[in-house]
């Protein structure tokens, strides 16, 4: 492997390297401001296309390893703005619709500033994601409690919601970190772990506090495919004992935390109340259940979609499904892209699970959330305007496209060593 393959920055002239830094700061603080999302467009998309102008500046190109990633969702996006033609009222449509579009180009740059850099890019994205979520996480669990001035602006319904728009927003944007630390603690001795954990653990209670059903699912899920995945990547038989205790035992942990939180009467009562799998909105007349079932009936006769809002409007409430938004709001061409995007992404991305790189910690938690996501989280809540989720995208296919372009230059240097040896 190629030292411009680790790190593309090797490569560049000594003068964009100052370029290249404001660059990377660039990077951090699109990511880090992932983490306030009060209002849209947020300051995420706000900052987006002056980040795109540095990195086009110093040194962002676009490649064919990502084209499938940038073609599906062009076609995604042009299916939401063909649904167009199904309303008559365009101004809350239209900024719908330009936040997805904004969300989409975060996913074609983030894959191609990794691929730029894979092992640095990824280790400022987790970085910056980690630090903006601890900083959310205490907001959301001090608003909680009503420690914080105006608490009332970072909760809703009694749940933690930090600085988002909705608890059930909030603690899905919390697992990926909570990835990336439970790989970190469960990989390392305890003494090199002594931030990490505290860390993890604000962010645990903040997303317990937010009490999202799914969320929970997700962090268990998560949480437990990166302990398997880094267990079966341990050769040594004392680092598989020594990661199986330490989940044990922070497991053990964990269920101390939460039980001590449960012990507060208010806590406890709204625990119980969201611990059943099902709710009232759930079931009955229009609830969730009906809604998706006659959402399900009129795809099948609008193959340019009903447009973005136009079935909560028809039926009270919004799909609280991904699979069949895709199709009411970006109609068949968006919903049958979304699909193959999201199984292109699975069978491309899961070879790269145990590859000897410096990122795969990266990308095993990257994965682990993302396959989360599909089988929880897209079938019970709308996600299409989630930052974390075209994050997962562009994490992902910035490694699936860095992993072609390795296997590219191999075969090329190895080509070349056999004219070479043919010639001699």
């Amino acid at each position: 492997m190629s030292a411009l393959a680790l790190d593309g920055s090797a490569a560049a002239p000594v003068r964009w390297r100052a370029g290249l830094r404001i660059a990377d700061l660039a990077v951090a603080a699109i990511v880090f401001l992932g983490g306030f999302v009060i209002f849209e467009p947020a300051p995420y998309e706000l900052l987006l296309v002056p980040t795109l102008i540095v990195w086009a500046v110093f040194g962002m190109r676009l490649n064919l390893y990502t084209l499938p990633l940038t073609v599906l969702l062009l076609c995604y996006l042009a299916g939401g703005w063909l649904s167009f033609t199904q309303i008559d009222a365009f101004n809350k449509p239209f900024i719908y619709m330009a936040t997805t579009t904004f969300l989409a180009a975060s996913s074609v740059f983030f894959a191609a500033v990794i691929m730029e850099n894979p092992a640095r890019r990824m280790e400022i994205i987790k970085n910056a994601y980690v630090a903006s979520a601890v900083i959310a996480a205490a907001i959301g669990v001090l608003a909680y409690f009503e420690i914080l001035p105006h608490s009332d602006l970072f909760k809703r319904y009694d749940r933690a919601m930090g600085p988002f728009q909705d608890p059930n927003v909030f603690a899905p944007f919390l697992v990926l970190p909570l990835c990336f630390l439970a790989r970190d603690i469960l990989t390392r001795k305890l003494r090199e772990s002594l931030w990490e954990i505290p860390a993890f653990l604000i962010i645990l209670l903040a997303t317990f506090l937010a009490f999202s059903r799914a969320a929970w699912g997700l962090a268990v899920f998560g949480v437990l495919v990166v302990a398997y995945l880094a267990f079966v990547e341990s050769q040594r038989s004392l680092m598989r004992f020594r990661l199986v205790a330490y989940l044990v035992g922070g497991g053990a942990a964990v269920m101390m935390m939460l039980a001590v939180a449960i012990s507060i009467p208010a806590v406890r009562d709204l625990y119980v109340q969201r611990a059943h799998v099902v709710q009232d909105y759930d079931e009955g007349r229009l609830g969730r259940f009906e809604r998706q079932e006659i959402g399900f009936f009129l795809i099948q006769q609008r193959p340019f979609g009903l447009g973005p809002f136009e079935l909560g409007k028809q039926l009270g409430e919004d799909e609280h499904n991904m699979w069949l938004k895709g199709f009411t709001v970006y109609g068949w061409l968006g919903g049958f892209s979304y699909i193959i995007l999201v199984l292109w992404t699975l069978a491309a991305s899961a070879p790269l699970l145990f590859k000897p790189r410096p990122w795969t910690p990266i990308v095993q938690s990257a994965f682990a959330v993302y396959l989360g996501h599909v089988l929880l989280m897209h079938s019970v809540i709308d996600n299409d305007h989630w930052r974390h989720l075209f994050l997962l995208y562009g994490i992902l296919w910035g490694a699936i496209g860095t992993e072609r372009m390795l296997h590219r230059e191999q075969r090329r240097t190895a080509t070349a060593a056999t004219a070479l040896a043919a010639r001699n």
